[in-house]
């Protein structure tokens, strides 16, 4: 049994199209940056809002704008169709071993969120419903799904790792490439039907496959009746879990009386005279008004050890019981691995942010584990690399 399948009818960009997931960023302003700079990015049409042309617009009232920005890219030939096939997926770039995917269709109805709930493909976080909203009102409103779910199959990842690379190497020539921010470059290759492609998505969805990145995308897939949802298929050997920090733009209280609230709350808190970075498991650091803390949070020993993991902490003891703060508040910002600790230190100094909070990366083994029990990580809380690349292949919807 494999429950990854075929797209039926697949967009495979020509060029020019590719862009960052519309959810890897710190700041819609850079959204509408590149845009502007790159108007046939994929951006244009998943983040139609936040277009050049349509800023003030609410997301409902621009889409009208997505489906035309789609149409217009497909009339333009920067999209080819294809039929009833996968597309071999090989990211590379200095210094690092290649990363390995196969772009195809997984069956919805696979998901599962819980111990109790059966299913080979594994959500492992608690997700935003507005965002998961605004997916089902894209896909509805192009008649498409714009960019994949990143699955990790953790059951046969070795035989697919090395299946891909051996299929990669022979495949001559890519359909396309493409070089995201980091310096990466993207190239696709499309298989079409035979034994080849048989092969690999047996490999694919031979195995319990856990939602790396998208877990928004497959809710909305959910959400919206589809009985199959985009996916990239990849392997532990490709890919990386790196920190996923948080900022929060206005703190409720004063920063003494936040670090008094944790000390009450037996967190210890130590002040430390260097400026804060990502730290070891176990601790975070804290970053406002030009100082920096290290602080042991509270564990809970009456709680599942998923609890009990540090961006766990800083969502029940930090968030909502020190600065009361529901996760979804608006004054947190949700910051991926892409940006370092200087970063985040820079937006506290210019003030567009009060607080910066540097967590540890969720460690591969403990994303496993937490996933094989089917428990739930807190949200944001795992940024993989190499990221997926929207806008390369797009799955148009019966």
């Amino acid at each position: 049994m494999t429950v990854a399948h075929p797209i039926s009818r697949a967009w495979v960009t020509t060029g020019g199209t590719g862009a960052q997931n519309y959810d890897e960023f710190a700041d819609d302003a850079e959204i509408t940056s590149i845009i502007a700079d790159n108007p046939h990015s994929s951006l244009a049409v998943e983040m139609p809002h936040l277009a050049p042309e349509s800023l003030g617009q609410t997301f409902a009232a621009s889409l009208p704008d997505a489906v035309a920005r789609l149409a217009l890219q497909r009339a333009e030939g920067l999209y080819t169709p294809a039929d009833s096939v996968v597309v071999l997926y090989r990211i590379t770039a200095a210094g690092e071993s290649p990363a390995y995917g196969l772009w195809s269709l997984v069956d919805t109805d696979q998901i599962s969120t819980r111990a109790d709930e059966p299913g080979l493909v594994i959500r492992n976080e608690d997700v935003f419903l507005e965002k998961v909203r605004e997916r089902v009102a894209l896909a509805e409103a192009v008649g498409t799904l714009l960019s994949p779910v990143l699955l990790l199959q953790t059951g046969q990842g070795e035989q697919l790792h090395a299946a891909l690379a051996a299929a990669t190497d022979a495949a001559g020539a890519p359909a396309a490439t493409d070089v995201d921010q980091t310096g990466r470059t993207h190239a696709i290759w499309v298989l079409g039907p035979g034994p080849q492609q048989d092969e690999l998505l047996a490999l694919a969805g031979g195995g319990e496959l856990v939602v790396a990145d998208g877990n928004h995308r497959s809710l909305a897939a959910q959400t919206a009746g589809l009985s199959r949802f985009l996916a990239v298929v990849t392997t532990p050997a490709s890919v990386a879990i790196q920190p996923y920090n948080r900022l929060v733009s206005e703190l409720p209280l004063a920063l003494d009386e936040m670090l008094a609230r944790l000390r009450e709350a037996g967190a210890t808190v130590t002040e430390v005279p260097r400026p804060a970075q990502v730290p070891s498991k176990g601790t975070v650091e804290l970053y406002a008004a030009g100082r920096s803390f290290t602080v042991g949070l509270p564990v809970n020993v009456n709680l599942p050890d998923v609890d009990n993991l540090d961006h766990a902490l800083v969502e029940r003891v930090l968030l909502r019981d020190v600065l009361g703060l529901d996760p979804g508040d608006k004054r947190i910002n949700y910051v991926g691995g892409d940006y370092p600790a200087e970063w985040l230190r820079g937006e506290v100094e210019a003030g567009r942010s009060e607080l910066a909070v540097l967590i540890a990366p969720v460690t591969v083994d403990d994303f496993v584990r937490v996933n094989l029990e089917r428990q739930k990580l807190p949200r944001k809380s795992t940024w993989f690399t190499p990221k997926a690349r929207g806008g390369l292949v797009l799955s148009q919807l019966d």
